[in-house]
């Protein structure tokens, strides 16, 4: 045959098809599980403050995921000073911070479109660029050209996976982006908009993978296609780098459940697919526990303040500021009260003890805080009773 590839016969599983009847009836589960998860996230209202901390924490994770999974051995807390502009690295580790601050650089690139509503449209020559941001300045192979289709043969992974012949990566590359392009819900269900986005995200990332276009970085590269069509997927700001801080923690589960895709004789992409779901979902969650728990203490500070509403008086100031600044579920003891926080240090400077002893009988009268074995704690869960009563799934 004169159109016959070198890649159908050397890679049979890349045939640009996905079949949604072969997906399992968990995977779909998952699918509206995500899609419930990710619109709680997007109506979930922070303060200022959490909003900033909860985007740097979850941009921290993906940028160290990423970057970890190829060899970058800075730690998370590295990742994070190195974002916030405070890591200066020897000069024999700067490479390492080079590779996070590139890909923090696509990172905000793709986060720009999507606030200027720019075209984000998935092309041959913005994976490349992707590639040539990911590799620039870092220690690279002489065959390797960033941004630049392979011209040679590559092998990787655990099972020496060898990537798709060279001669057909450019062909590979403009067939992936023109399937992936037509992937989308028809008309008459909008419903599936969501579900095949997200499905879109994930089957990019393995299509890149075994295709392995570049000469390195294709992982990284891989990732941030997946990260950009998450977005594209209404998937919230905060949850769209998920998927890499997941395959970063499940490192050994990714690479074998990545690796079977192609040596199965059935080539199971859908457990790959479902694979990520489920550390999505799992990831999502993680999330909403933070935001809840966020909302949890804006719901404590406003209790407090309506129990001393209308009673403005330095005692009784006094007396709220403790039960603000009690650290929540630990119990202090009644000597080192005076200790709690430095506004109430100041606070009860110069005061005696009897009225540190008169503050806690009045909080333990209003109930805001309670007496223990080892001293006195913030009654928190006092609050729990605005929760609507459900009734607790047998595990």
């Amino acid at each position: 045959m004169p159109d016959q590839k070198t890649y159908q016969s050397s890679h049979p599983w890349i045939i640009f098809k996905l079949d949604l009847s072969n997906l399992h009836h968990k995977t779909w589960l998952l699918l509206g599980e995500a899609k419930s998860k990710c619109q709680h996230l997007a109506g979930a209202p922070l303060t200022p403050a959490t909003a900033r901390e909860l985007h740097q924490v979850m941009l921290t994770k993906s940028i160290h995921g990423t970057a970890s999974i190829e060899g970058n051995t800075l730690s998370e807390d590295e990742v994070r000073q190195r974002i916030d502009g405070d890591l200066e690295l020897p000069q024999s580790r700067e490479y390492l911070g080079t590779e996070i601050d590139n890909i923090l650089s696509l990172c905000n690139e793709v986060m720009d479109d999507v606030i200027e509503g720019r075209d984000q449209s998935l092309s041959v020559s913005r994976i490349k660029h992707f590639n040539k941001t990911i590799l620039k300045g870092l220690p690279l192979k002489p065959e390797v050209e960033p941004g630049k289709v392979r011209t040679h043969g590559v092998t990787v992974g655990i099972g020496h996976y060898r990537g798709a012949p060279a001669e057909d990566c450019e062909y590979l590359l403009e067939e992936m982006v023109a399937w992936l392009n037509k992937m989308r819900a028809p008309d008459e269900n909008p419903e599936l908009i969501f579900p095949l986005a997200v499905l879109k995200s994930i089957i990019a990332h393995v299509y890149l993978a075994w295709i392995h276009p570049f000469g390195d970085g294709n992982g990284r590269t891989a990732r941030m296609i997946e990260f950009q069509l998450m977005t594209e997927a209404g998937v919230p700001s905060t949850a769209a780098h998920l998927l890499s801080n997941h395959y970063n923690r499940t490192r050994d589960a990714y690479l074998v459940v990545l690796d079977r895709t192609s040596r199965d004789p059935s080539y199971p992409v859908e457990d790959f697919i479902q694979y990520a779901l489920q550390g999505l979902v799992d990831e999502l969650q993680d999330q909403i526990k933070m935001i809840r728990a966020q909302q949890y203490e804006v719901t404590w500070i406003n209790f407090v303040h309506d129990m001393y509403k209308d009673e403005d008086t330095p005692a009784k100031r006094r007396q709220m500021h403790l039960a603000l600044d009690m650290p929540m579920g630990v119990s202090v003891p009644r000597g080192k009260i005076r200790e709690v926080s430095p506004r109430i240090t100041a606070e009860y400077a110069g005061r005696e003890s009897k009225t540190v002893s008169r503050d806690l009988n009045e909080l333990l009268g209003r109930e805001l805080i309670v007496q223990t074995k080892d001293g006195f704690r913030a009654n928190r869960g006092i609050i729990e009773a605005f929760l609507p009563i459900q009734k607790k799934a047998v595990e």
